[in-house]
């Protein structure tokens, strides 16, 4: 029917490389000029693989599907504020978006954005909320004053259409109109490996992407995480 809404695919496909990725505020956790609280003793009983640190991919690898042109949602994005980071830890939205920093910590966090680009230092007390709108394209880092361990970022990127975050295997899915995208890895703040062209067809209502999106090959993580 002319004017009809397309209906929107389920995109299925599976991120790589995700083991080069490292979060920075691990560095500056491990900076005895921070007076930071760490714990190291190593355990026999834990394998040395797995005591290996390696970025968190359902929180820190935002995969970003590119169109022409993105639009932000009518609803808020959520970002919740709890045990010391962020959820998720990198964001990519339209230009417009609407976010919405929750606060699930039984104490205050103070957010800012560095560099003063619109995120004033104000308050959020405990289970309450902020709203903001970031004022253009760009990436917005985002700190704490009041608990260091906080290090997130906004990227807005106004071709941005949909988001997804991969599980622990990298796999990940995405809710797509049919049309031509390019998918996109973040970390950081930063896109990471190597973008990956993709069809989204009418039907079937799930389709799957054969080749992989490569994320820690090609780009890698930003050179501050690499310090």
């Amino acid at each position: 029917m002319p004017g009809a809404a397309l209906a929107a695919v389920t995109i299925k496909g599976r991120a790589t490389g995700m083991p080069k990725l490292l979060n920075p505020v691990w560095n500056e956790a491990k900076d005895p000029k921070a007076n930071r609280y760490t714990f190291r003793e190593p355990s026999p009983t834990v394998r040395a693989d797995v005591r290996t640190l390696v970025g968190y991919a359902p929180k820190e690898l935002c995969v970003a599907a590119l169109g022409e042109k993105g639009a932000p949602q009518k609803t808020p994005r959520s970002i919740v504020i709890a045990g010391g980071r962020t959820t998720p830890v990198t964001l990519v939205v339209a230009e417009g978006q609407q976010l919405q920093f929750e606060n699930r910590d039984p104490f205050p966090h103070k957010i800012y954005d560095v560099g003063n680009k619109g995120l004033q230092p104000v308050e959020i007390a405990a289970a309450k909320t902020r709203a903001w709108t970031p004022p253009g394209p760009g990436k917005y880092e985002i700190r704490d004053q009041l608990a260091p361990s906080i290090r997130s970022w906004i990227v807005v990127e106004p071709r941005t259409v949909a988001v997804a975050y991969p599980d622990r295997q990298g796999n990940f899915a995405i809710e797509l109109e049919a049309g031509k995208y390019t998918l996109q890895g973040y970390f950081n703040g930063e896109p990471v490996g190597k973008p990956l062209e993709v069809v989204a067809k009418p039907t079937p209502d799930e389709q799957f992407i054969k080749e992989a999106l490569v994320v820690g090959a090609s780009g890698g993580p930003s050179a501050e995480a690499q310090k």
